[in-house]
């Protein structure tokens, strides 16, 4: 088949000293032109797209903290929820400390003495011995306390300071040495071990802390007390990062 061939047009020559306008192809403008621009990414350049998929991300995984923090606050809420914690035990006032993880109680004994309890919430744990009087394979463990005991006879006098540790149950000194009011030394001598001295002499202050109040009963109080400001404490540590999070997204 013979190919079909275009005859060649012919083209004018234009004088030299004419000049025709070249027409440019017009550009149409959208009032909404920017707004589709911010909307859609990929007409930005891929700086902008980069940090635009950033924040989108950043978003994403911060509102999912959020949501895992509410539903774990209303979950402690519903199913284990906090009472408000008691000011009084016995003669001893007591001094909550929100967001800390120790109280303090306060009493006096007789006319001149002034003592303070400082309590730590649970700080470790062994495990609950079994009938054999070893240590039981399970679950079951005693939580512990750290209880430090000071006590003043007068303003400015030294201190008898007595560190113990409350079991479930009962009290356990552990050492005891007398310290001025003012800062420590750096490495001061605090005694030897309680179990390294004289049984009469251990159960003597035994006996000096039980006519203070500073017996089984008091580290009963404690296990109960710590047991809710461990749920109260645990609450108000999420609702601070949640709080800090919906800040960020703001």
């Amino acid at each position: 088949m013979a190919r079909l061939i275009r005859p060649l047009r012919k083209s004018t020559p234009f004088p030299s000293s004419s000049r025709i306008p070249i027409q440019q192809t017009p550009t149409l403008h959208f009032a909404h032109e920017k707004q589709v621009s911010l909307l859609n990414p990929s007409l930005q350049p891929p700086q902008f797209r980069r940090t635009y998929i950033s924040e989108m991300r950043k978003s994403a995984f911060e509102g999912n903290i959020l949501r895992l923090l509410r539903r774990e606050i209303q979950y402690e809420l519903d199913h284990s929820p906090a009472t408000q914690p008691v000011t009084k035990f016995k003669s001893f006032t007591v001094n909550d400390r929100p967001g800390e993880q120790w109280i303090a109680l306060k009493t006096k004994f007789g006319e001149k003495e002034d003592i303070k309890i400082e309590a730590t919430m649970f700080d470790g744990s062994v495990p609950v011995p079994n009938s054999k009087g070893g240590a039981s394979l399970g679950k079951d463990v005693q939580l512990h306390i750290t209880m430090i005991v000071n006590i003043s006879k007068k303003e400015g006098g030294n201190v008898f300071e007595i560190m113990c540790s409350a079991w479930p149950d009962t009290i356990e000194i552990n050492k005891l040495f007398v310290r001025k009011p003012e800062k420590m030394p750096a490495q001061p001598y605090a005694g030897p071990e309680f179990k390294e001295l004289d049984d009469e002499l251990q159960d003597s202050l035994y006996e000096f802390l039980e006519a203070r109040s500073i017996n089984d009963d008091l580290a009963i109080f404690l296990h109960e007390y710590m047991k809710n400001k461990d749920k109260t404490e645990f609450i108000r540590w999420m609702g601070t990062v949640k709080s800090f999070i919906e800040k960020k997204v703001e």
